[in-house]
């Protein structure tokens, strides 16, 4: 088992491998055999503002996954993917969207609850690998997979491996500002970790709603997939924010190509399931690109908005 944090190899025990995705608004098991093949999935509502409680949860679901899986309890290997990372300084979470995990020895808890070496990567590095394995980017060579959910993250992929960093940072790309502001969009609204105007502020699905509220929208009530809907209905107030959306998304995407020049870029996370962003988005950023022609792909996830607790499971083998 590869240590993503530490670089040091651990010990697996059994074949069967339980991937653990402990994202913001849920949190997502599956169990898949040696061959890769999914032997269980089971989606649970992450608790709010509770450690302890989350901790509790991944135990309970892992604990299910082996026992409905016919695997001995304590025998199969899990990878955990978690927002933020991992400090290599203190060992102790950071940068979580979920802030009650902040400054948390997540690592340590989780292997002495569940009695075994765990694997513990970012998620939006669990979701690239997922997808740069057998998923949509399994034909590129650089594939950055992006999370547009409850928060923004992103993940690198170089020809198969995950790149993770000497900070264990790679692809955090929802903690930069978004590039090319419009005046109105300066400062920009605050964020958890303190700073204005990330990304992260307006590409995820809460910021999609506070720049529909902002707007004036007097249905101020709607969340981010209500507002897709009646975009798609005719609703123009709707559809004005899904415009601001998508100019925005492709600004930030076109600094990132400017960088990386990934062959494909993969979305995951709720926001990935708006037909739309995958015409529009490549007509928009090559406003933005240094390039006289883009040939990155945007592409939709395989393995589901979720497909990032896939990758959970491969970090544990």
């Amino acid at each position: 088992m590869f240590d993503l944090a530490t670089g040091e190899r651990r010990a697996g025990t059994g074949t069967l491998r339980i991937g653990v995705d402990l994202g913001g608004s849920k949190t997502e098991v599956v169990a898949l055999d040696a061959d890769g093949g999914e032997r269980l999935r089971r989606r649970e509502a992450t608790p709010q503002n509770d450690y302890p409680a989350m901790l509790d949860l991944v135990v309970a679901l892992v604990a299910e996954a082996e026992r409905s899986c016919g695997a001995a309890a304590g025998s199969a290997r899990v990878g955990i993917g978690t927002p933020g990372s991992l400090s290599r300084a203190t060992g102790l979470l950071r940068g979580s969207n979920s802030v009650c995990m902040n400054g948390m020895p997540v690592r340590r808890d989780l292997e002495a609850r569940l009695a075994r070496p765990i694997a513990i990567a970012n998620d939006a590095n669990c979701f690239a690998l997922s997808e740069a394995t057998d998923g949509a980017g399994c034909d590129a060579d650089v594939v950055f997979g992006v999370i547009l959910g409850t928060g923004v993250g992103g993940g690198v992929v170089v020809r198969g491996e995950l790149i993770d960093g000497p900070n264990g940072i790679a692809g955090e790309w929802g903690h930069n500002p978004l590039p090319w502001p419009h005046a109105e969009e300066c400062p920009g609204p605050t964020c958890f970790c303190g700073r204005r105007g990330c990304i992260e502020t307006w590409l995820s699905g809460p910021g999609l709603v506070r720049d529909h509220r902002s707007a004036g929208a007097s249905d101020a009530n709607l969340t981010a997939k209500d507002i897709v809907a009646r975009a798609g209905a005719g609703d123009g107030r709707c559809e004005a924010t899904l415009a601001r959306y998508e100019e925005r998304l492709a600004r930030a995407l076109a600094h990132l190509i400017n960088i990386l020049d990934p062959g494909v870029i993969v979305l995951g996370g709720g926001l990935s399931n708006v037909d739309r962003w995958y015409q529009t988005v490549p007509r928009l950023w090559g406003r933005w690109v240094f390039s006289d022609r883009v040939d990155t792909r945007l592409l939709r996830n395989v393995h589901g908005d979720s497909s990032g607790v896939r990758g959970a499971a491969w970090i544990a083998a």
